[in-house]
């Protein structure tokens, strides 16, 4: 059984393909945080570029340098190790000189900027990511692929969970938990595997309404949610047509579910959709389906919440070095995955592919 719930793409003129990070330089991501650094404070403010790396190897390395705990090291996301990426740190000051920040750098790893700044850079504090990736032996008509990139510009894609965030046997491990099988997990783990199961239902309700090609359409009962914030509403039967309007403007999207308790549920045609997805078969062999796990991803005391069911890449520009060779650089916002990009650009899945994704390791 797959590692994770197929995703379907939309692929009207046929499929196109490439080879995807032959090296670092072809698969390149630099964080962009909502501010700058202050200045000053009681904090050392670090941003790093780095290969061969993932943020966590970095965090050990910056916290044994300064001689603090490494739970005490703030960065804003998780950042890829096979790739070359750009991304901030905090790491509180402590009394005496400052650490020898230069001792650490090496081919691996390189400081942009130091400065102060007040306060620890925490988790999920990220606007997006900007991307520039090298797609080489590409398949496909050429007019196939401009119309392709025209079309990501336009409509989007659909805004699935990446593979790389269900790992290796994350689902399996998943449906243990919710099994009621005893685990002897930390709590770190514990929600790593259930951010992977509300993931996996979230990916099934979406390649549904792919299959019935209304996920971008605002369909009675559904739950909308304005774009660049988390404000979701339910969609008035009278007020369709006009949110259909705004929703072709990208002014708002319609959702799809991370399940968990209490919430804004959708009514009509949307619940009726997203619970026919949830209960066509299981997830992982066993293991129950996925209205199954949705009720016990309830009782484990998760909240409700929702995502958009599409995205689009921002400022997307494309230079073709060769016949078969093309350079994208554009950026997405904070959670939308890289990979769902390029499979909206292809049409299909890339099965096999190592790890193209938001950044995250």
């Amino acid at each position: 059984m797959p590692e994770s719930p197929p995703r379907i793409y939309p692929a009207e003129g046929g499929l196109l393909g490439a080879e995807l990070r032959q090296t670092p330089e072809d698969f390149q991501v630099t964080e962009l945080l909502p501010f700058t650094a202050s200045g000053s404070g009681a904090h050392h403010w670090l941003v790093v570029e780095k290969r061969g790396l993932n943020t966590q190897d970095v965090a050990n390395r910056l916290a044994r340098c300064a001689g603090v705990a490494v739970r005490d090291v703030g960065f804003a996301g998780l950042k890829d190790r096979h790739a070359i990426t750009r991304q901030s740190f905090t790491v509180p000051a402590m009394p005496g000189p400052d650490p020898d920040w230069a001792s650490l750098e090496d081919d691996s790893l390189h400081f942009q900027q130091i400065s102060r700044h007040d306060r620890k850079l925490r988790r999920g504090v990220l606007r997006g990511n900007h991307f520039r990736l090298v797609l080489r032996a590409t398949t496909g008509a050429r007019s196939l692929w401009d119309a392709r990139l025209q079309s990501l510009m336009k409509e989007g894609f659909p805004n699935y969970f990446g593979a790389q965030r269900f790992g290796h046997r994350n689902l399996q491990e998943a449906a243990r938990l919710l099994s009621g099988q005893p685990m002897r997990i930390d709590r770190h783990r514990r929600g790593l595997l259930w951010s992977a199961a509300r993931s996996a239902l979230f990916n099934l309700v979406l390649a549904e309404r792919v299959r019935q090609a209304n996920w971008a359409q605002i369909l009675p009962g559904e739950i909308v949610q304005l774009a660049g914030s988390h404000s979701i509403f339910l969609a008035a039967d009278d007020d369709l047509s006009d949110l259909q309007a705004r929703a072709t403007d990208w002014d708002l999207h319609p959702t799809g579910p991370l399940p968990g308790r209490g919430g804004l549920a959708p009514t009509a045609a949307a619940i009726a959709l997203e619970n026919s997805a949830l209960s066509a078969g299981p997830i992982i062999a066993g293991a129950g389906d996925g209205l199954r796990w949705a009720q016990r991803l309830a009782e484990q005391g998760l909240d409700a919440a929702r995502r958009p069911l599409r995205a689009r890449p921002e400022t997307l520009t494309s230079d073709w070095q060769d016949a078969q060779t093309i350079v994208l650089s554009f950026f997405l916002p904070a959670g939308v995955f890289a990979t769902s990009c390029v499979e909206g650009l292809f049409g299909q899945e890339m099965a096999g592919v190592r790890r193209l994704d938001t950044g995250v390791d």
